[in-house]
């Protein structure tokens, strides 16, 4: 495909309206991967919330002694908290997920500006914000595993929870 040196410049010149310099640019793209991590660790913070608020309500109905109804109690609480659990490790999937790929964009977008513009790069290399650690893949996906993971921990620890409860119940009292 041969293209023009105007279609060129002309897409240059509108980037250039748009960003003004490569970095306004840059700082554009670290103002949204700011934003965009703030909003997963938001996330995180209300899903391990919820979870350790079932753990807690999980923990005291497995505890109930109640003779006259504790048995049927810790029978049915527990194996629906478990599901309550699950359900929502399986509904915060989604939009941990949806941030961290918004996340891996933003950098990828300020890796691709760094590499394309190769004085800028230097400039930022000596500066801690800009090091190679930071803007290397392996970096920024390293932090955000933690996000990443704890859905998935979670929906194993209720399954694990919800078997032990029905165990509990159906085999009498292991203690």
């Amino acid at each position: 495909m041969i293209t023009s040196s105007h279609a060129v410049a002309d897409v240059q010149s509108a980037e250039a309206i748009l960003f003004g310099t490569p970095k306004e640019r840059l700082d554009f793209y670290r103002k949204e991967i700011q934003y965009e991590t703030a909003i997963l660790s938001n996330r995180t913070n209300a899903y391990l919330s919820a979870q350790s608020f079932l753990v807690i309500a999980f923990a005291s109905s497995m505890a109930n002694l109640n003779p006259e109804w504790g048995k049927l109690f810790t029978l049915v609480v527990p194996p629906f908290l478990t599901l309550l659990g699950l359900i929502s490790s399986m509904h915060a999937w989604p939009g941990i997920r949806a941030a961290y790929e918004i996340i891996d964009h933003w950098h990828f977008k300020q890796s691709q500006l760094l590499h394309s513009q190769p004085a800028m790069g230097l400039a930022y290399d000596d500066s801690p914000l800009f090091s190679k650690h930071e803007s290397s893949e392996k970096g920024y996906k390293k932090s955000l595993m933690f996000s990443m993971r704890t859905p998935w921990l979670f929906t194993g620890f209720w399954f694990l929870l919800g078997v032990f409860s029905i165990y509990v119940q159906v085999s009498g009292s292991l203690f």
